[in-house]
């Protein structure tokens, strides 16, 4: 199974880029897996907060294919630790759907029709993060999971 990481538009930060990088290479190593840069909606800046979750959405709902399971990066998703969160990769490894996709949404969050397609939402904290910051936090958690996988001393229990 191939592992993305869809994100909606660019980040502004290159040290958030510099560290993805990093783990992106990483994991390389242990399973197929891409990131991708979902373009914002135009004029993004002056849409109210529902139109543009709805125009993000769309985007999203386009790229998906009827197998593709989609885990959600939401605040009020599913609380795991670190060897949860890799028991959970273990698991969806095995699957016969061909992709597993993450999804980081704008700075609004979701539209109902994707929560609606949804198969899984994940919660990395109980704090909220900027939709920005979070980018580097899942790729660095998805490299300690497969790492923890393989029984490598990268995590410490």
């Amino acid at each position: 199974m191939k592992v993305e990481f869809w994100l909606i538009g660019k980040t502004s930060f290159s040290y958030l880029d510099e560290g993805m990088t990093v783990y992106e290479k990483r994991l390389g190593h242990y399973l197929p897996y891409q990131s991708s840069v979902l373009p914002e909606a135009k004029n993004a800046k002056s849409l109210p907060p529902e139109q543009l979750k709805q125009k993000e959405g769309e985007v999203v709902l386009s790229k998906l294919k009827p197998d593709d399971f989609l885990a959600l990066l939401d605040e009020r998703g599913k609380q795991l630790t670190s060897v949860e969160f890799a028991g959970f990769m273990e698991q969806k490894l095995q699957l016969s759907q061909k992709r597993l996709i993450f999804l980081v949404g704008g700075a609004w969050g979701f539209s109902d029709e994707i929560y609606k397609r949804a198969d899984f939402k994940l919660s990395l904290s109980k704090m909220t993060f900027s939709h920005q910051m979070i980018r580097l936090f899942f790729v660095e958690q998805l490299y300690r999971a497969m790492t923890i996988l393989r029984g490598e001393a990268y995590h410490n229990e």
